[in-house]
């Protein structure tokens, strides 16, 4: 039993390209070859004017360029040798391009910071208090009065024309657009709407296909933990002790006043220990004191409060800074111990 195989049909073009194809997909190979990242713009629904509002502004930072996407295909096959899946399934339907060799992150903050303002439309949403402001208006007395007057806002016709009796609110923050507000802030000359590129992601070297949502970084978040880190950083460099200036500054402090600590406790006689020493010595006194006149009042022995008598060591301290010829620390060390 024989078998027919039949292969597969390819196409060949039997005319050349016409010549505008070729050259634009010569200058997008070029373009490619020149800027490491191209970014794909969603130009669904999207205004000529802004779109050339933006060609204006990204001058100085690529290119922005709409071409077919089969052309685009092509010369990104030529220039990269092949084209993979990941990339050719993005590149489809109503796409533009911008090339350029700025980071692909910041390139979402230059677009947000050149939103183009335009005229509201019906189905928008106010971005903010709409306000019209009082004054004159172009527009002369006519059918559109009737519009003022369904927004609530108080008119008066003079010299011919409408002037607005004083500032009225056409549209609260996030409130959708009717066609009435859309025709009244036309004719008083109000684009309350800023519009911007839709950026569907980025073209990374030529390598790999990036979503935006990917490139659309939270400031907030990471300054929140940059701040964790460096506390956690912090609270480990002083658990072990990481000879930096920052923690030794803290570390010292705290082993000087856990040595003082000790020292009181063991009852060494040093300038820092001396007024512990005798604060302990008093209250001691104290407490043997209150005990005795108890038990024996008959000998008359008084208790003195600790609040006023609280200031005593540290005269005594300054005494001993101030006179050099008093007792040494030997002598105040055998006073101490006949105490205990």
């Amino acid at each position: 039993m024989t078998m027919l195989i039949v292969g597969k049909r390819t196409y060949a073009r039997a005319k050349p390209y016409p010549k505008k194809k070729v050259e634009t997909t010569e200058e997008v190979a070029e373009l490619l070859k020149k800027y490491q990242y191209v970014m794909l713009l969603d130009l669904h629904k999207l205004s000529a004017r802004v779109l050339n509002q933006y060609r204006y502004n990204l001058r100085p930072y690529g290119v922005v360029k709409v071409v077919k996407p089969t052309l685009f295909k092509i010369a990104f096959t030529k220039v990269y040798g092949s084209l993979p899946s990941e990339i050719g399934e993005r590149i489809r339907g109503e796409v533009g391009f911008f090339f350029t060799n700025v980071n692909p992150v910041e390139v979402l903050k230059i677009i947000a910071a050149n939103s183009v303002r335009r005229a509201a439309k019906p189905g928008d949403r106010a971005p903010y208090d709409i306000v019209v402001p009082a004054g004159p208006t172009n527009a002369s007395p006519g059918p559109i009065i009737s519009k003022f007057g369904k927004l609530k806002i108080p008119t008066r016709v003079q010299e011919g024309k409408i002037w607005i009796v004083k500032d009225s609110i056409v549209a609260r923050a996030g409130q959708d657009i009717t066609p009435e507000i859309a025709e009244v802030l036309r004719v008083v000359g109000i684009q309350p709407i800023f519009e911007q590129l839709k950026l569907l992601g980025a073209l990374w070297r030529g390598r790999r296909y990036v979503e935006i949502s990917e490139l659309a970084i939270d400031l907030g978040k990471y300054r929140e933990l940059f701040t964790s880190a460096a506390i956690h950083a912090r609270n480990l460099a002083l658990n072990i002790v990481f000879p930096t200036p920052e923690v030794l500054q803290i570390v010292i402090a705290t082993a000087h006043s856990r040595a003082v600590t000790l020292a009181a406790a063991l009852g060494m006689v040093t300038r820092e220990t001396l007024p512990q020493l005798l604060a302990k010595a008093f209250a001691e006194a104290n407490a043997l004191a209150s005990i005795v006149a108890s038990k024996a009042p008959e000998l008359g022995i008084s208790t003195v409060s600790t609040t006023t008598a609280a200031p005593a060591p540290q005269q005594e301290k300054v005494e001993i800074e101030e006179k050099k010829e008093g007792p040494s620390e030997e002598d105040i060390a055998g006073s101490l111990g006949a105490l205990f």
